[in-house]
Formats: structure tokens, C-alpha cells, sequence
């Protein structure tokens, strides 16, 4: 297994944070990490609904202030 990939998503604003996201995970191989940090508040709900309608796994979601942090496996 890979390193994961990080990515900082801060100061992007709906819809950038799923599709950089998607973009980076069609990139990955299955079972590789990606950290996202994204401040925008919809990510909340936007990137655990990317996770479900694309078959990956949401390993955590965390706030630490106003920084979203998720942690996604590749799937697929």
C-alpha cells in the first residue's frame, strides 16, 4: 500500500472539494488512502455522499476547528 495522498482542499467552496477529490481517487489504486482537509462546511455532507455513491470507504471524518479532515479508501 501506497502513502496516502493529501490533499488540501481549504478555502475551496462547493463543488471543488468532491471533484478534486474524485479526480484524485480515479488516479489511485484500490486500497490506497486519501486525506482530504476542506474548511467548507458542505463537505460535511457532500464527501461522506461521494463516498456512498461512488463505493468508497469512509474510514474517518474529523473536525479540528473549522478544518474538515476525512480519510477515504479507494474501492474501485
Amino acid at each position: 500500500m501506497a502513502e496516502p495522498l493529501r490533499l488540501d482542499l481549504r478555502g475551496l467552496n462547493c463543488p471543488l472539494p468532491v471533484l478534486k477529490a474524485g479526480k484524485a481517487l480515479r488516479g489511485m489504486a484500490p486500497g490506497d488512502l486519501l486525506i482530504v482537509e476542506a474548511t467548507d462546511p458542505m463537505a460535511a455532507i457532500d464527501i461522506p455522499h461521494f463516498c456512498r455513491e461512488q463505493g468508497h470507504r469512509l474510514v474517518t471524518e474529523e473536525k479540528d476547528g473549522s478544518v474538515l479532515r476525512f480519510v477515504i479508501a479507494r474501492e474501485r
